[in-house]
């Protein structure tokens, strides 16, 4: 694996998000610590919902060979939906919630850490997960979506409640669903067909920082892992959160593990079921995702390359 360089970067930012409009010393110091490896960075600031992409495609037009992307998986979703093909590397400041990719991929979760050993990274190769919704709209993800009950709770959480608690807004508004009723849908993975209230269509073991759901879920595989839950009550998943909480969801009846490269969720009677991307809704079923190899350079530590490397060769073995 060879060592990392750039010349010129573009940190995409979100200005008006609350985490990182506190932060802007935090930004100058990672500037300052780009610097010192010989990298000069300049803060770029998106303009609006889905201007990320746009920034990034500029930068890269003017001659950047590296684009950070500094924030939460939404905006990291967004910055990477515009560089797709590019060649040139995304690196992540992580600044959001959850920070579920930063987590997934171990790095130091401070913002100038997260870029102080920048030359012993590793341009990787990734796939990707391509969402389309109806005709013609489509959205690229490098975590996960979901469809269901994760979905509901996402479309319902208060914006102001998560900018204060942050991710504890998210379990406040699970726990607002308890007692509710479930509408299982169709989910079709490789052309199989199953049901589910909660259907995770994912690339990380990661699930909203605290949680891994699919343990066997890698960004170095061109595979999605996909994992069902059944149940047409919401008290049904009080034991199967205990089960992700214990590392042990496969042995409860009604959680389904798969792998699969194309998914496709949709339900019988028009009803209307939720669906989001990187912890964004994406809108309503019906649904479909498939895995895109090497779409993106991502800047990856090292030593995870090396460990999932390791897992797949062990994984290919067995």
């Amino acid at each position: 694996m060879e060592s990392f360089s750039a010349k010129r970067a573009a940190i995409i930012y979100n200005p008006i998000a609350r985490k990182l409009s506190r932060s802007q010393h935090l930004l100058q110091r990672t500037i300052d610590t780009l610097k010192r490896q010989g990298v000069e960075a300049s803060l770029v600031g998106t303009t609006g919902p889905g201007s990320a992409s746009l920034q990034a495609k500029k930068q890269i037009e003017a001659g950047c060979d590296l684009i950070l992307a500094a924030g939460g998986d939404g905006t990291i979703n967004e910055v990477a939906n515009g560089m797709l093909y590019s060649g040139v590397p995304l690196g992540i400041i992580p600044g959001g919630t959850a920070n579920v990719l930063a987590r997934e991929i171990r790095l130091p979760i401070d913002m100038v850490a997260s870029v102080r050993d920048l030359s012993k990274m590793v341009p990787t190769r990734v796939a990707i997960g391509m969402l389309r919704m109806g005709t013609f709209e489509q959205r690229s993800f490098l975590c996960m979506a979901g469809a269901g009950l994760d979905a509901e709770i996402v479309t319902h959480v208060n914006l102001d409640l998560k900018a204060a608690l942050g991710k504890l807004a998210y379990y406040l508004g699970g726990f607002a669903q308890v007692l509710r009723p479930l509408t299982e849908f169709e989910v079709t993975v490789d052309g199989k067909a199953y049901e589910a209230s909660f259907a995770l269509i994912s690339r990380v073991r990661n699930y909203g920082g605290d949680l891994e759901i699919a343990r066997g879920a890698s960004l170095l595989r061109n595979e999605f892992q996909i994992v069902l839950f059944r149940g047409k009550h919401s008290l049904r998943y009080l034991p199967y959160l205990a089960a992700v909480g214990l590392r042990c969801p496969e042995r409860l009846n009604g959680c389904t593990f798969l792998y699969g490269r194309s998914v496709t969720c949709k339900t019988r009677n028009g009803e209307s079921v939720f669906a989001q991307v990187d912890g964004e809704l994406a809108g309503k079923l019906p649904v479909s995702a498939e895995i895109i190899p090497d779409a993106l350079t991502l800047l990856l530590p090292a030593s995870f390359v090396a460990k999932e490397q390791l897992a797949a060769d062990i994984r290919a073995c067995a």
